[in-house]
């Protein structure tokens, strides 16, 4: 156990290093972001659509999501203009390093659904569905103080209606978080994390 942890450590270490200069360079200090704990990495504006939540749309649920790439490569994939995708927060495994490449005022294009994404925060993880490895605790844990965050800024209840898979979005053909993504763990640790930065 003791050896998996040196070797995560130095995974996380060496994923930090292989960022992109182009990554690297859109790193922003963490004032211009909606969420304290992340650091900005702008995803192409060709990726989004620039709006005025909630005034313009209301906010009223939270997309969780499971990238299927490395983290590396989903900020990547988010600041090119060539997919088309974006989502408001990725959360690194290893570390639980938050990346925000959507204001949250803003439109990121991550549900599949219109309407979802008009009133939705989304969240990338980094890792693959089929593999539980990468939902390490350190991740869990991050990830739901940003929901346990989102929620209280917009007065989203902290429960399974509110905080959903983008496997529940009507007309999704994604089967993201998937079976191994723990939601009662998830949700509970949303709850105790209301407050806490």
């Amino acid at each position: 156990m003791q050896r998996r942890r040196i070797l995560q450590g130095a995974a996380v270490a060496a994923t930090a290093a292989l960022l992109p200069a182009s990554v690297r360079a859109g790193a922003a200090p963490t004032a211009v972001t909606d969420y304290p704990q992340a650091q900005w990495f702008p995803a192409s504006p060709a990726n989004r659509t620039s709006a005025n939540r909630p005034s313009d749309h209301p906010v009223d649920r939270i997309v969780i999501h499971v990238a299927q790439q490395a983290f590396t490569e989903t900020v990547g994939i988010f600041e090119g203009p060539a997919q088309r995708v974006s989502a408001h927060y990725v959360v690194r495994s290893g570390d639980g390093f938050v990346a925000q490449c959507v204001r949250e005022r803003d439109i990121a294009w991550h549900a599949g659904n219109w309407d979802y994404n008009t009133r939705s925060i989304g969240i990338e993880h980094e890792g693959w569905v089929d593999q539980p490895s990468y939902f390490t605790p350190t991740m869990y844990e991050r990830s739901a103080r940003l929901t346990a965050d989102i929620c209280d800024r917009y007065g989203l209840p902290k429960d399974r209606a509110h905080i959903i898979g983008h496997d529940e979005v009507p007309g999704s053909d994604h089967t993201d978080p998937g079976a191994h993504w723990d939601w009662g763990r998830y949700i509970r640790l949303v709850n105790l994390a209301s407050g806490v930065r």
